[in-house]
């Protein structure tokens, strides 16, 4: 039965009765708690308005209420003759958005996305309210993207104050924030933001059919499962698509000529499109000077790549003792242990990663009793027992540190395999798998082009100007052009003058 409805009443009918027994149908409004409608009589007539409270303001819907109510105080007789019920409704409905619509698949949709909506008896058409209030916490600052200096709000699961938080910052009467609905069942709210004039046209067109594209019943994933179908990331580790949960950086973005892709109760906005080296880039650098900020910027250069060679270079000196420099002969483990090396590796690796997941996975009043745990079992104790040389787990802990200094989570996990492989490659095929691995990984790299964009530039192809921009933090009056890599149809940033 019910699909017959749903075939066959797509619009409302006049009787206010077939519109009951068609919502009823379709909602089952008894079966659900928060799903309800209120009935009042206004002049003469009966009025339903439908709800979900669970999505809803109350105080804004009990004011709509309200101010149906007050009809009855108007004088039937003269009022009648100059408007008719449906005018009065709508005059009365003390709102700044108010729609109006004879689709009932509009008003299902409307109602579950927390608006509310009236049926007026004899009336085919519905009036649709905005009173939703999702239930969420106030913007703070994210926990991933902390600065010494600068702004404390970052983005929620509220896609209408990610929307805010964006247009404060950019007031540009250019810009761009496209809704679309995306989930056979779960009708997930995405909003595309981008800056006409800016932002390639082309890039907004690809972006926007891959997004249509999208067959699946929800996106109970928010952000993750839209990523996976616009960038088909497969099985490469390495992060395609750079995300943030500052309002700053993603307005920074947009005006370079980038896309923001928000997905409603995903506190992170996905920024397209973007390389290796936007992954390596934090928003403190630009809240110093440039001086401040090109150094923060090389420590965190100098860590990442210590994390991902040294500790299989190390590996590969201590294999191949005939390899060290006499400058550094004292390199390898002084101690015999009953454990090789190549194991004692491994074993570190995989017992730092499996701690920071137990730290992840561990509520804060067990957080410290875990540090304690981790640091007798990775230290003294492995030491003691010979299972690991002091020597490797300075190394893996150096490797972990340079790790940690990666901006982007995911590209962090993804140099940790990276390194892993490495290790792998040392330990089983000395020289040669150190230089073969490195070379492969290189190799698909600058292979990669996610929405036909080179994943290593400015390093591949190479851009003078553009390498120098992420080799050094230069000041903001120097920044006279938008990069390259997005094909901006503005390319100045801001004239000489």
């Amino acid at each position: 039965m019910s699909k017959t409805i749903e075939h066959s009443e797509k619009t409302l009918t006049r009787s206010i009765k077939k519109n009951e027994k068609i919502f009823n149908d379709r909602l089952n409004i008894d079966a659900s708690f928060d799903v309800g409608v209120r009935k009042l009589w206004v002049l003469g007539k009966e009025l339903q308005l439908y709800f979900v409270n669970s999505l809803s303001d109350e105080v804004i819907a009990t004011q709509v209420l309200r101010e149906l109510m007050a009809l009855e105080k108007f004088d039937t007789k003269t009022d009648s003759l100059r408007y008719s019920l449906d005018d009065q409704v709508k005059n009365h409905l003390a709102h700044i958005q108010v729609d109006q619509t004879d689709k009932v698949d509009d008003c299902i949709f409307h109602l579950l996305s927390g608006l509310i909506f009236v049926l007026i008896d004899g009336e085919s058409e519905a009036f649709i309210v905005d009173v939703r209030q999702y239930p969420g916490r106030e913007p703070q600052e994210p926990d991933t993207e902390r600065v010494t200096r600068g702004s404390r709000d970052g983005y929620t699961e509220n896609i209408i104050e990610n929307a805010g938080l964006t247009r404060r910052r950019v007031r540009d009467e250019h810009l761009r924030n496209e809704i679309i609905q995306i989930g056979e069942r779960s009708h997930t709210d995405i909003v595309i933001s981008y800056v006409n004039g800016i932002t390639d046209p082309d890039l907004v067109a690809v972006i926007k059919k891959e997004l249509e594209n999208i067959k699946v019943d929800s996106l109970t994933m928010a952000d993750k499962v839209v990523e996976e179908y616009i960038v088909n990331q497969g099985w490469n580790p390495f992060p395609l698509v750079r995300y943030t949960e500052r309002p700053d950086v993603a307005a920074t973005h947009l005006l370079e000529g980038h896309v923001l892709v928000m997905v409603d109760t995903s506190p992170t906005v996905i920024i397209l499109p973007t390389t290796f080296f936007h992954h390596v880039q934090h928003a403190e650098e630009f809240r110093q000077s440039t001086a401040v900020g090109t150094f923060l910027r090389w420590i965190r250069f100098i860590g990442l790549l210590a994390a991902i060679f040294i500790v299989p270079l190390w590996l590969l000196l201590v294999l191949q003792p005939d390899m060290i420099p006499e400058v550094i002969d004292y390199v390898g483990p002084s101690d015999d242990s009953n454990v090789p090396i190549f194991a004692q590796m491994l074993i570190g690796e995989f017992g730092v990663e499996l701690i920071r997941m137990a730290a992840i996975h561990t509520s804060a009043p067990l957080g410290t009793a875990l540090g304690f745990v981790a640091a007798l079992l990775v230290g003294e104790i492995a030491i003691d027992v010979g299972l690991l040389t002091a020597e490797v787990i300075l190394y893996v802990a150096l490797g972990a540190v340079g790790i940690f200094a990666s901006p982007s989570h995911e590209m962090g996990v993804a140099l940790k395999m990276v390194r892993i492989l490495f290790i792998l490659a040392t330990g089983l095929f000395m020289s040669y798998g150190y230089v073969i691995a490195i070379t492969i990984v290189i190799i698909l790299m600058a292979q990669m082009k996610p929405l036909n964009k080179p994943y290593l530039w400015p390093f591949l192809p190479f851009d003078p100007k553009g390498m120098w921009q992420i080799l050094a933090r230069v000041g903001v009056p120097n920044m006279r052009l938008r990069p390259r890599i997005v094909d901006p149809k503005d390319p100045v940033r801001q004239s000489k003058s």
